[in-house]
């Protein structure tokens, strides 16, 4: 698609909160917060002409390598919340993106996200082959800190998961929030409720497909949770929680 006459190097985005988004406490489900954010990175993509669509005409699709979020506070069912996001540096085939959450003018959630260009036919990670140079890049952080590689220490498995077709997304792999849903079913749902999360820091390491089996691993200490995920032995994706 062309570059739309509505583009703008920093966008933001107004939603209001509906009952789906929410836990039975009526406050945002911290997958839904991840979906939010990640709804409007696409329309950015979109509306710059990089976006999915745009890519597949060369093989090509964004997919996240890591993922921070700093969470102040969540908002609530019928709340209207914006979403700015910018693009702070894009070079060959790998791309930072910042996003934060405002309610009522006030920054509740801090993100940046990694994202890294893959050839759809190869999986392989490929050079983006769509001119960016009308995206204005800004050296500015939405976190305190930036996204990192989780340290995975030893951890005992507490299940396994066979992927089934409600887990894959267009790009015909598990989506990203998925792992992180199959993780919170297995914190205390209390902790969950009263909105202990101070932050979240993700890694997505491998893909894993249609009727692939999982284990899901888990590591827990006083501040924070690691779950680490893994097919065959090799690492997917690993989750760490920091804890209030």
């Amino acid at each position: 698609m062309p570059i739309s006459s509505k583009f703008t190097s920093i966008l933001e985005q107004e939603y209001e909160i509906n009952f789906l988004n929410c836990y039975p406490n009526g406050y945002l489900k911290y997958t839904d917060l991840c979906n939010l954010l990640q709804i409007t990175a696409g329309n950015h993509a979109d509306l710059g002409g990089i976006s999915f669509t745009d890519m597949q005409v060369y093989h090509q699709a964004w997919v996240m390598s890591r993922m921070r979020l700093e969470i102040d506070k969540l908002p609530k069912w019928r709340d209207i919340i914006v979403i700015k996001t910018w693009i702070k540096s894009l070079e060959n085939s790998r791309s930072i993106r910042c996003m934060e959450m405002y309610l009522n003018d006030e920054k509740i959630v801090g993100c940046e996200t990694y994202w890294a260009v893959i050839n759809t036919k190869t999986r392989r990670p490929d050079l983006l082959a769509l001119p960016h140079e009308h995206f204005e890049k800004f050296q500015i952080n939405a976190t305190q800190q930036s996204t990192i590689k989780i340290d995975i220490d030893d951890s005992k498995v507490i299940t396994t998961k066979k992927i089934v077709l409600s887990d894959l997304d267009v790009v015909n792999h598990v989506n990203n929030v998925k792992y992180l849903e199959w993780c919170f079913d297995y914190e205390d749902p209390k902790r969950i409720i009263k909105q202990e999360v101070k932050s979240l820091d993700i890694n997505f390491m491998r893909e894993l497909n249609l009727n692939d089996i999982a284990e899901i691993n888990v590591s827990k200490k006083e501040a924070h949770t690691v779950y680490n995920i893994t097919k065959e032995d090799k690492n997917a994706y690993a989750l760490q929680i920091e804890w209030k």
